[in-house]
């Protein structure tokens, strides 16, 4: 079953590749590794603002990182030309929880992205990651992800 098909199981179809917001690529492609810029929290009614340990619990961060897992796959989907089958592994997110100084739960925020990957593309989504607080993150989003990708 190819990624897509796995994707549509779950209920899920990607979007269109966001467009960047200031002077910057979606992403960037060397040899066989693609770099995805932060891709932020949204859905289709606008930005998923808030700030954990505040205004959002860690459930609603979880939904919040699933969501910008989803655009980063369609960033890689763009970047192989429309084929997402052409991916052979998440290597590593890098992601940032717009929370509380004392909010520590940033890494059950962050498997909302990392389960989602794991469950749509199985082992190929398994992948090393960084998950930090930070005080404000762009547009008052809550969650911001940017990833690396090897594909073929």
């Amino acid at each position: 079953m190819g990624f897509e098909a796995k994707l549509n199981e779950l209920g899920v179809t990607l979007p269109d590749a966001p467009a960047p917001a200031a002077n910057y690529v979606p992403y960037v492609v060397v040899g066989d590794m693609v770099y995805v810029s932060g891709q932020i929290s949204a859905n289709d009614d606008g930005f998923i603002t808030g700030t954990l340990g505040a205004d959002m619990d860690v459930e609603a961060g979880a939904v919040a990182a699933k969501t910008c897992a989803i655009s980063l796959l369609a960033q890689v989907k763009a970047a192989c030309g429309g084929d997402l089958d052409r991916l052979v592994k998440v290597v590593k997110l890098g992601a940032f929880v717009n929370s509380t100084a004392d909010f520590t739960q940033q890494p059950m925020v962050v498997n909302g992205a990392s389960d989602f990957l794991v469950a749509a593309l199985g082992d190929v989504g398994r992948h090393a990651r960084s998950a930090v607080s930070a005080p404000s993150l762009p547009m008052g989003v809550a969650v911001e992800i940017d990833g690396v990708f090897q594909i073929k």
